[in-house]
């Protein structure tokens, strides 16, 4: 069989993009091994202290994220091991359910604000930072003290306990810090989330790693990101009091270019299996990861080259290149890949070709390095899968190079600004939060409800068969409510408590009275288009799975004390 002529014509720009690419690539792992292998200093060293804890405010901007932000805000403050703190949780007017959900936040937690955007959304998550930010100014003149540092995170965010602690050991000499971002492990079969697995653990522990080595401009990854206040009130002066640009889709990115501008020092703090990061899932199916990445695109490539074209002298001149050239470079790559499997079938035979082995051996070296980094944090299995991953990644990159291009221009000919390109978010269910999640002997203590040597003296002394919790009860150690409130800290689900006059009838009545003495589960409203559940104790994942047999309402659950759960229970089911 022979190959069409046109296909020869493809061939010459293909191996010459292929090979500068190759040469691009080459050099950096180049650098990147020879900086790893003569560092003086341990990748991954500790990189937190015990240094006095300054006032942090934590900026999470939202739109329709009632479903998360609950378990995030309640997990997260959980687990923290930082007591300076404040979350500043941003919502839109419009946007009743997520509102709803802040404020039930904000009653349960002195540390955690509501700031309310003046009109209504979605804009862009740098429009809703800058209300945020406000929002923190007046809180201070309540608080009557001053925040030292903002930290940017998502919904979907699961914070490291020592994250806070992180940034503060390193506010005294950087102005920007970006703690590592990292996915949550899944399955191998879970592809599309795979690849996230894949590039993010190569580009947090070897582009970034070189690039901060050098001296170019670290990109904020838009969560895990700490800036001085200093440097903070030096980008609102620098730009009419725009400390995150509204206009951008990658505000994190663009602030990462401007604060290195300013002269501010900015810090990638080390990547690694035990070290400080933040985790989360990312999209998990073909078209959540072509809409977040077309915003990437759009954002860092166009909106890029449009504000600063190649700015920055010649220091950074190769980390625009590198940014930018996934625009050409997806495309090609697909398109390599899809004339390497012709060729295995049909041959082709032209003189550029001669060039392939370099090409060839590239990719070869690009994979085996991709799956090196993947193996060292999420072991074998992916680092055999992280190869095989590489053609889907290229068609999701090319996908999301062409749609970023088309949106950024039809946005310049019809004089439209590119909004908020929303994807959705999933924050690990209470039963995937068993790695991450305190013990209660750690919530007890951190939340000053008793002290160690009491909790010592309690798990010694604790008959079989019985919880800690209750055993401390009956010991008199805790009250009742205090240990429902560190148990509601641990299991991150809200505490209430709950008049058995005020549940409807119709809501008492929303699952079979089988189901509601078997389970131990009370229904006591409907909120937000949830039946919320009361229990004194969470039902486990398979009796969770049975009760959405019976409702078609998604289900939320509310802790409530044994006492209290007895009186519903004799008024909901009298016998």
């Amino acid at each position: 069989m022979q190959y069409p002529e046109s296909l020869g014509l493809i061939v010459p720009p293909l191996v010459i993009w292929l090979v500068i690419s190759g040469i691009d690539d080459l050099v950096l792992i180049v650098i990147w091994l020879w900086l790893r292998a003569t560092s003086t200093v341990s990748h991954s060293e500790s990189t937190t202290s015990d240094e006095q804890e300054r006032l942090i405010a934590i900026f999470t901007p939202l739109w329709q994220e009632e479903s998360v932000i609950r378990q995030m805000v309640t997990h997260n403050i959980s687990v923290i091991r930082y007591s300076r703190f404040h979350f500043f949780i941003g919502a839109y007017p419009n946007d009743e359910p997520t509102v709803e959900a802040i404020r039930e936040l904000e009653a349960r937690f002195s540390n955690v604000h509501l700031a309310l955007v003046p009109h209504n959304g979605p804009t862009s998550k740098a429009d809703c930072l800058n209300w945020i930010y406000q929002q923190m100014l007046i809180q201070e003149e309540h608080l009557n003290q001053r925040f030292d540092a903002v930290v940017t995170h998502d919904a979907e965010d699961l914070i490291h306990p020592d994250s806070l602690r992180a940034i503060n050991a390193h506010l005294a000499d950087y102005d920007m810090i970006q703690i590592p971002v990292l996915p949550l492990p899944t399955g191998i079969g879970d592809w599309v989330h795979g690849v996230y697995i894949d590039e993010f653990s190569e580009f947090q522990s070897r582009d970034l790693y070189v690039r901060a080595r050098l001296g170019g401009f670290l990109p904020s990854a838009g969560v895990g990101t700490a800036f001085s206040r200093r440097a903070l009130e030096r980008l609102a002066v620098s730009a009419d009091n725009r400390i995150f640009e509204p206009g951008c889709l990658t505000e994190d990115y663009e602030n990462g270019f401007r604060v290195n501008r300013l002269g501010f020092r900015q810090i990638l703090l080390p990547a690694g299996k035990a070290v400080v990061a933040t985790r989360e899932y990312f999209p998990r199916d073909w078209r959540g990861a072509t809409k977040q990445r077309t915003r990437w695109a759009t954002g860092i490539v166009w909106q890029g080259l449009e504000r600063h074209g190649w700015q920055g002298g010649p220091r950074q001149w190769w980390w625009h290149w590198r940014d930018r050239k996934g625009l050409i470079g997806n495309p090609v790559s697909l398109l390599a890949n899809v004339l390497f499997a012709y060729g295995l079938v049909v041959p082709i035979e032209h003189p550029m070709l001669a060039v392939a082995p370099f090409a060839l051996g590239m990719a070869v070296l690009q994979a085996a390095t991709r799956a090196a980094i993947v193996y060292n944090f999420y072991g074998w299995q992916h680092a055999v899968m992280a190869p095989l991953r590489i053609p889907l990644a290229n068609a999701i990159n090319t996908v999301a190079s062409v749609r970023a291009t088309w949106r950024y221009w039809k946005s310049r000919v019809q004089r439209e600004p590119l909004v908020w390109l929303k994807t959705a978010h999933q924050y690990p269910n209470r039963f995937a939060l068993e790695a991450h999640r305190p013990t209660l002997q750690d919530v007890l203590i951190q939340s000053h409800y008793c002290t160690s040597s009491q909790i010592d003296d309690a798990v010694a002394s604790k008959p079989a068969g019985l919880r800690l919790a209750d055993w401390m009860v009956r010991r008199g150690d805790l009250l009742e409510s205090e240990m429902y409130e560190a148990l509601s800290l641990q299991y991150c689900v809200p505490l209430t408590s709950v008049n058995p006059k005020d549940i409807p009838a119709g809501t008492a009545r929303a699952l079979p009275a089988h189901v509601v003495r078997d389970l131990s589960v009370i229904p006591i409203r409907r909120q937000a288009g949830e039946l919320v559940l009361a229990a004194a104790e969470l039902p486990p994942e398979s009796a969770q799975r049975a009760i959405q047999e019976y409702t078609r309402m998604p289900v939320r659950f509310a802790l409530v004390t044994r006492s209290n759960y007895e009186e519903l229970r004799r008024a909901v089911l009298p016998d």
